[in-house]
């Protein structure tokens, strides 16, 4: 089977470590930035990766990646909407202010009532959003070892075709995919990014993940 042509908006560690991944296990990417020069270092790594605009990643891309800053994510979202029409967009961000965190704990510009993929979910209810890779670490996105074996990955959103495609790149990036609900979900689901965190704000640790465990 084909696989689908993956867009990713955004040029941070996040967008490069995904992007690579998905070259990684056999699709073809392009990268997006407002300044491509920020991506050599990347397109270096990855001969086979494109670079692209916002508005032509957004074209190039069956299946998206939203990795930009929370604060940016609105923004970019508005200006590329008429080439995301029907589209999967996998949203790994989540709603940091620009604040530095208290004690470890970093403060968002959301509320326990509105969280930032509803809100990217109004601005573009055509688009199948499916919020994932938000709740770990970059350095633990693409086929993460552990030795309690793999990683849960909690996902949502309102479409559920959607949410089959994107638990099947999880399963390919080593993770078991947990669907938890409707994109009011993502109201829990973005707050586990502060959970995440607080391990490595306080003892400088990063090499973790959560885990949903049964009786």
């Amino acid at each position: 089977m084909t696989k689908k042509k993956i867009g990713v908006l955004g040029s941070g560690q996040v967008a490069q470590v995904l992007a690579s991944g998905f070259i990684k296990h056999g699709y073809e990417v392009m990268v997006a930035s407002s300044d491509i020069t920020k991506l050599s270092d990347w397109k270096t790594k990855n001969a086979t990766g494109k670079l692209g605009s916002f508005e032509e990643t957004a074209m190039f891309g069956e299946i998206l990646v939203l990795a930009v800053k929370g604060t940016s994510a609105e923004s970019i979202i508005k200006s590329v909407a008429s080439g995301l029409s029907g589209k999967v967009v996998i949203d790994a961000t989540n709603p940091i202010a620009a604040v530095p965190p208290t004690n470890g704990v970093l403060s968002y510009f959301t509320t326990l009532s509105e969280s930032l993929m509803e809100r990217l979910q109004a601005l573009a209810p055509q688009v199948r959003f499916v919020k994932a890779f938000n709740s770990v670490g970059n350095l633990c996105m693409v086929n993460p070892m552990f030795a309690g074996g793999k990683p849960t990955m909690f996902i949502c959103g309102n479409d559920r075709d959607a949410k089959r495609e994107v638990a099947t790149i999880l399963d390919q990036f080593g993770w078991d995919p947990e669907d938890f609900g409707r994109v009011e979900s993502a109201r829990a689901i973005e707050p586990l990014c502060m959970l995440w965190c607080i391990p490595g704000m306080v003892n400088n640790e990063w090499n973790h993940a959560f885990k949903l465990l049964r009786a």
